[in-house]
């Protein structure tokens, strides 16, 4: 999402004696994460030699909380607060020397090259961005904007402090649907949804600074992430809080669209996995075998949340309302590649979905506007 344009990072940014002193002590990690955080800087454990990164205190990964607290040492962070973010998921990270607070926008030229400049990023791991699917067809502009021009100005940002490695983080989405045919890396890019177009737009600007200077960026498509922490305009933590609230799970269509979901902290080792082994100029996927229609989503939801396990208990749950303009029905990705570098999925679904549920039972407050997130549809105004 877009920050305050114009917020230069000197009030936040180390001095030069400051910055030196770090760069004597290890190199630096500049992360931007999806739903309002631009970067933060970390060492993830066993891999000092990554120095700092960059992130965001808006989703599931917002279990950058889980990077941060695993981070020895002197080192930043780098927010952007959009809507959906909210500096409560990292309250208890908030005293810590490994972590700071630069509020700014990748869309800002002048602030991304300063930030680069006082900072002295090596490495930077780019997560903003415009995320939800459903905002994307009312809003295609800003996500074209955000996504796209915002990718170009960090890539170009980046390749001029000729940092070590850029990480862009896409999605599953850029392959479009599938009901039977697996897509590996080499797959054709195919988006059917604004959202997703723009990721794919923003892969060809990283993927052209590999072709034309070699310059050392690595692309991942990820299946859905779910876990604490995450805006609850996403499916999981939308079923989970309309049922907390006694309100019903609103299914788009017909519910028989299906998603693999990964907990946040399988997802946050793959992407310290790519950290660590990922070859310049390549693609990774990061996939999971676990599916399930959002139908059956809810019914399970309902059966956690509701004690019930009755079907016809478990329809009055259930609200059925119109669909996306498009809706892909699945999205089935091989993921041996990563695999290679020693990554896997850890965390059973049971255990994933019963600590979600549970963080967004004390938690759901932790955006002011979280109730707007919980009808069918987005209910933002266009952007202008």
């Amino acid at each position: 999402g877009r920050g305050q344009a114009g917020q230069a990072p000197e009030a936040a940014a180390a001095s030069p004696t400051d910055v030196s002193r770090r760069r004597d002590v290890s190199r630096k990690v500049a992360v931007d994460l999806p739903c309002g955080v631009r970067s933060w800087r970390f060492t993830p454990p066993g891999t000092a030699e990554l120095g700092d990164v960059v992130c965001r205190p808006g989703g599931a990964l917002g279990s950058s909380q889980q990077l941060c607290e695993a981070a020895p040492g002197d080192r930043g962070c780098w927010f952007h607060l959009d809507y959906c973010a909210s500096l409560k998921n990292l309250e208890t990270i908030s005293n810590k020397q490994n972590y700071k607070f630069i509020q700014g926008d990748i869309c800002n030229s002048h602030f991304v090259k300063l930030l680069f400049e006082t900072e002295k990023i090596d490495i930077v791991l780019h997560f903003a961005a415009q995320t939800h699917v459903d905002l994307s067809f009312v809003r295609a502009f800003e996500f074209t904007y955000v996504n796209v021009y915002g990718t170009h100005v960090l890539v170009s940002a980046a390749h001029e402090a000729r940092v070590e490695k850029f990480i862009y983080v896409s999605t599953d989405e850029v392959y479009g649907g599938s009901l039977d045919k697996e897509f590996d890396e080499s797959s054709p890019k195919q988006p059917t949804n604004p959202y997703a177009s723009s990721k794919a737009a923003a892969e060809c600007f990283v993927q052209s600074y590999w072709e034309r200077y070699k310059f050392p960026a690595v692309i991942t498509r990820s299946s859905n992430v779910y876990g604490p922490h995450q805006y609850p305009e996403k499916v999981i933590p939308k079923f989970i809080s309309l049922l907390q609230h006694n309100r019903k799970c609103c299914i788009h269509g017909s519910g028989l669209q299906t998603r693999n979901f990964l907990y946040a902290t399988d997802v946050v080792e793959a992407f310290l996995t790519v950290l660590k082994k990922g070859k310049p100029g390549e693609i990774y996927n990061i996939g999971t075998n676990f599916e399930m229609s959002v139908l059956q989503l809810a019914k399970e939801l309902i059966q956690l949340i509701k004690e019930t396990s009755s079907e016809s208990e478990m329809e009055t749950w259930v609200d059925y309302v119109n669909d996306r303009p498009t809706n892909d029905m699945r999205y089935p990705m091989k993921s041996e590649k990563i695999q290679g570098l020693g990554w896997r999925p850890k965390v059973p679904w049971k255990e994933g979905i019963k600590k979600t549920i549970d963080w967004y039972r004390e938690n759901f407050h932790n955006w002011k506007n979280a109730e707007k997130a919980l009808e069918p549809f987005p209910v933002q105004p266009p952007f202008v």
